[in-house]
């Protein structure tokens, strides 16, 4: 069953494209502006609508992490918005000044690929915010791209009904006509597929056209094989040339919006068609799931944006907490760890996880070397967060499966200490319970109520010693 549960009608013209991160929602319109939605509530956040674009805004996307923003115009430019307080980091022009019609963050967010009306592809890198490298599609403009969950490549579909396969250093690797009137869209799955039994597995694609059809197809990237790309089927619905498509983050579902002004929910397993949802009153022009909540957006040239919720479960709609308490993380299966991701903000790791199928037993023996070297993570701050959640969950496991000395738990949280530190009254707290503690004006002893005579606090490393000599005990 879904449900409308919120319209969005703050844009003055047509609604051009939505995107969602783990905790907003970004949508984009001909009128120049990008409006940024908190999903708690579906209201406004305050720096928003971010304006700099002087033509309409075509498409918008989030970087993995969510806190970078990126926009695309018919000025010919992409900027990149700070999502944090709507701050322009950059504005970075295609060299030829074509109007820009889609743009897309590779998964580690290492590059932008923006896509232009004159066919022009260009990949920026995100850290120096610089041209890193330019192609060409053979014909038409560049209207669709989609980057493989690993990152390995990326799909441009053109106005001229090709599809084309690009290495990171863009290297065009095969082409395919695909939709003979026009690709307006294209989309990867972040769920790798079996085929035939032939042992590969595959990621599946999704393309839609002006000729009415949603195309799926299967690619393989293999280094010994090259690219291969395999038709699999033609779902059959709309009765107009299909405008948008998408997965949603299990893989399970694809949602499309056409000028028939309807949106259809297929299982892509199956074909089959689950909802036709038929509220919006003109053409649906973009269509997106959220990556952690079962909610889907929809977006129209009737310069609304519908909200719907639905009941069918995917992981990361699960309950982690739930499943960390009935199941032990060394069970866990490859659903469980990117339900665990996805309350971790993490979602955006589920599609490379999956991929290199990794369950709880694997997600515990991840090292700084194998998110690098194994699962290609580039960004040192990404590494390092997913270590640090790794971390937190193997301290999870401890206080869970043993009895931890009293005198190593903080008196404030009750849990164990990673950093403990001495107050002045004498008693050891973990450093970031007690800061807080004294950031909230609270100047009395959280174990005796009395007043602190002092404010300092003096590591205890004998403490933290202890601590750590535990642990490795504990993990033998």
């Amino acid at each position: 069953m879904v449900t409308l549960i919120h319209t969005l009608a703050d844009h003055s013209n047509d609604v051009n494209y939505c995107a969602f991160s783990s905790s907003c929602l970004a949508t984009c319109s001909l009128d120049k502006t990008i409006r940024v939605y908190s999903l708690n509530n579906f209201t406004e956040l305050p720096y928003s609508p971010l304006k700099g674009h002087t033509y309409a805004v075509h498409c918008c996307c989030f970087s993995p992490s969510g806190h970078v923003l990126a926009s695309c115009s018919t000025d010919g430019t992409t900027m990149v918005w700070d999502t944090h307080d709507g701050r322009m980091l950059a504005v970075l022009e295609q060299p030829s000044g074509s109007p820009v019609r889609v743009c897309r963050f590779s998964p580690e967010s290492t590059y932008l690929v923006s896509g232009a009306a004159d066919g022009s592809v260009v990949l920026w890198n995100m850290q120096s915010l610089k041209l890193y490298r330019l192609g060409n599609v053979k014909d038409g403009s560049l209207v669709a791209c989609a980057f493989s969950p690993n990152g390995s490549f990326f799909v441009t579909g053109s106005s001229c009904g090709d599809l084309t396969i690009w290495d990171d250093k863009m290297r065009c690797l095969y082409n395919e006509k695909a939709h003979d009137l026009g690709v307006t869209c294209c989309d990867i799955s972040s769920q790798l597929i079996s085929d035939g039994g032939h042992g590969f597995r595959y990621f599946q694609m999704a393309s839609c056209g002006q000729d009415n059809q949603i195309k799926l197809w299967l690619i393989l990237f293999a280094d010994f094989l090259g690219v291969e790309l395999k038709y699999k089927c033609t779902l059959n619905g709309h009765s107009a040339p299909v405008l948008a498509c998408a997965f949603s983050y299990d893989g399970q579902m694809l949602v499309s919006g056409s000028v028939d002004k309807c949106v259809i929910i297929y299982e892509t397993s199956t074909g089959n068609t689950l909802h036709t949802l038929s509220q919006h009153t003109r053409y649906v022009t973009t269509c997106a799931f959220a990556p952690c909540s079962p909610l889907l957006a929809t977006g129209s040239m009737d310069k609304t944006v519908n909200i719907w919720q639905f009941d069918l479960k995917q992981p990361c709609a699960g309950n982690t907490v739930e499943n960390e308490s009935k199941v032990a993380v060394e069970d866990w299966s490859e659903d469980d760890v990117s339900a665990w991701l996805c309350a971790q903000d993490l979602a955006d790791f589920v599609g490379l996880f999956k991929m290199n199928n990794i369950d709880g037993k694997e997600l515990l023996n991840l090292t700084k070397e194998s998110l690098t070297n194994e699962l290609k993570i580039e960004s040192l701050g990404l590494r390092s967060k997913v270590l640090q959640k790794i971390e937190e969950l193997r301290m999870k496991m401890i206080s869970v499966s043993v009895t931890i000395p009293d005198e190593f738990l903080c008196p404030i949280t009750r849990e164990l200490m990673k950093d403990p530190v001495i107050a002045a009254d004498g008693y050891s707290y973990e450093k970031e319970a007690m800061e807080n503690w004294i950031s909230n004006k609270r100047q009395s002893s959280p174990m005796t109520n009395l007043p602190l005579h002092s404010l300092m606090l003096t590591p205890n490393r004998t403490l933290k010693m202890a601590i750590s000599r535990w642990l490795e005990t504990q993990q033998k």
